[in-house]
């Protein structure tokens, strides 16, 4: 009787998004230590001026969905937990007309997204190259997806749509589409 009534603890938690314990590691995004660990991202990412006040900018370029009408992409190195990483930083600004012109005057006010992939230690997720995905809001937070998920980690592992999935049809097989016109 235990066992059943654990067994069903557990699973409304993993159907609504939740972590218990031991779960965060069956769980492919949105535990508890995703999203601890996406907070330390995004404090190392401010360290390197890649978001907040002051961050580094460039030319935006016309974008497509899901990212944004507009974007700025960034390519660097991270440091977190003593761990340091490619870091792609993606700036997704809208809404849908917006100009290159509008983005470089208030880069702020159209601003809707920031987009991450963290080259995370070998054998963190070895079946998607060890990429740390995050979708952060511009005041840093994590955005979630309709079920209420913090997209944080594996963000979408094994299902037809999401970050995961799209990404590993990108040319050259790195996941990283903006780098396949410099081959």
């Amino acid at each position: 009787m235990k066992r059943t009534l654990m067994g069903c603890i557990v699973g409304a938690a993993l159907a609504f998004g939740g972590s218990v314990g031991a779960q965060d590691n069956m769980m492919p995004f949105g535990t508890d230590t995703e999203v601890n660990y996406a907070a330390q991202l995004w404090t190392a990412m401010e360290s390197i001026n890649m978001v907040g006040d002051g961050m580094l900018r460039t030319f935006p370029y016309e974008g497509i969905a899901p990212h944004g009408m507009m974007l700025e992409t960034f390519y660097t190195k991270a440091t977190v937990g003593g761990h340091t990483g490619t870091l792609l930083v993606k700036r997704n600004y809208g809404p849908e007309g917006v100009t290159e012109d509008e983005v470089l005057k208030e880069p702020g006010k159209h601003l809707g997204a920031i987009t991450v992939m963290f080259k995370r230690e070998a054998g963190y997720d070895a079946d998607n190259q060890d990429w740390f995905w995050a979708k952060y809001l511009p005041d840093g937070s994590l955005d979630k997806n309709p079920k209420g998920m913090q997209l944080a980690g594996r963000v979408a592992k094994g299902k037809p749509k999401g970050c995961i999935a799209c990404h590993s049809g990108a040319p050259g097989g790195d996941y990283i589409f903006t780098t396949d016109h410099l081959k």
